[in-house]
């Protein structure tokens, strides 16, 4: 059982910030990792052009020696 009274509105006061200060240090950390995740991407995403064009030049290439 727990009291009632200005005691127990200060204790659910006190978890209440400390869930507020939790809350706010794993979205932080999760936006740091969307942010890695996103610049990730952005170079696999590079990466991907640039083979897919050399593949195209090779696949020219191959098509202009077997002519």
């Amino acid at each position: 059982m727990s009291k009632r009274g200005p005691n127990d509105l200060e204790e659910q006061l006190d978890q209440l910030q400390k869930q507020k200060v939790f809350l706010q240090n794993q979205c932080r950390k999760a936006g740091g990792a969307i942010f890695n995740q996103e610049k990730t991407i952005e170079g696999l995403k590079k990466d991907i052009d640039r083979l897919s064009e050399e593949n195209d030049n090779l696949k020219t290439m191959l098509k202009g020696n077997n002519e």
